[in-house]
């Protein structure tokens, strides 16, 4: 599993329901094109289904299948251990200077792309 792919399975596991591939590119910050292309791969992998729109079959719905939420919920753990140690390096003031920088940075990204988060 690619950290891109990754990100994609993340996403759908914290919105908690489905999205479409072009809310996934803004939950991302990918382009359409490279999340279609993670999309095909995670479907052949049977890690995501996708869905026609009843109303528009060209837009489809994507959620995880029981097999891609048991794979994110499995490597989860993993990858905050592994960003713990990543941070470690920092003191807590350091810590909460970068959270603090890099909220704004994510503030400014999704004011840029018209990003909504709830």
């Amino acid at each position: 599993l690619t950290r891109a792919e990754f990100d994609l399975l993340g996403a759908l596991r914290r919105t908690g329901h489905e999205l479409t591939p072009g809310e996934l590119a803004r939950e991302t910050f990918s382009s359409g094109a490279a999340v279609t292309k993670r999309l095909k791969q995670l479907q052949e992998r049977r890690l995501v289904d996708r869905r026609a729109d009843a109303r528009d079959r060209r837009v489809a719905h994507v959620r995880l299948t029981d097999a891609g939420r048991d794979l994110v919920d499995a490597l989860l753990p993993e990858q905050l251990a592994y960003e713990t140690v990543v941070l470690s390096v920092l003191g807590g003031e350091e810590q909460d200077r970068l959270s603090g920088l890099l909220g704004e940075l994510l503030a400014q990204l999704e004011g840029r792309l018209g990003v909504r988060r709830g």
